[in-house]
């Protein structure tokens, strides 16, 4: 679906558009789905894991190790570089470590900080991760359920509320 046939489609069907709820429940809306999305990609990833009989790692795991990619990091730059947005952190790279999907090290400066990188199989989780996102991008353009110009703007907006949420965080004080 293009980003005019959305449109059109929300503006035909009264449920698409809630404005006797404001800007307030639109925005409510939209976090609500993010959250779902979210999840949803956890599952997709899961079930996919499961097709190919990779038990050993869960999603949240596959995701980490698809994000950080060819990088060597700290666990302190996971979140910062914004590879990780989950809690437990330690206890994850702790069970990819104990499973050989990465390796640490201690850092040279900082003894206190642990490196970590993908080892084979880490990047062989990568890779399959990278081929599942392939296959949905070729399938979501091949069935034209959204345009490029669509992702474009989703990309475009998501990038600004990302903005506006760090700035929050960042002026707090």
């Amino acid at each position: 679906m293009t980003f005019q046939q959305a449109t059109q489609h929300a503006t035909q069907h009264p449920a698409a558009l809630t404005p006797q709820r404001g800007y307030h429940g639109d925005y409510m809306d939209m976090l609500g789905m993010v959250e779902r999305l979210h999840r949803l990609l956890l599952d997709v990833i899961k079930d996919e894991f499961e097709r190919l009989g990779l038990l050993d790692i869960n999603a949240v795991q596959a995701l980490l190790l698809f994000n950080i990619g060819e990088n060597e990091v700290t666990a302190g730059e996971l979140k910062s570089r914004g590879y990780y947005q989950g809690s437990n952190v330690s206890y994850n790279l702790k069970k990819l470590v104990e499973a050989g999907y990465m390796h640490h090290q201690r850092c040279q400066i900082d003894r206190r900080a642990v490196r970590v990188r993908l080892t084979e199989k880490g990047r062989n989780i990568r890779k399959a991760v990278g081929d599942l996102f392939e296959r949905h991008s070729l399938g979501l353009d091949e069935k034209a359920i959204l345009d490029q110009s669509a992702m474009i703007y989703m990309n475009a907006s998501l990038k600004t509320l990302e903005r506006f949420w760090t700035d929050q965080i960042r002026y707090i004080y």
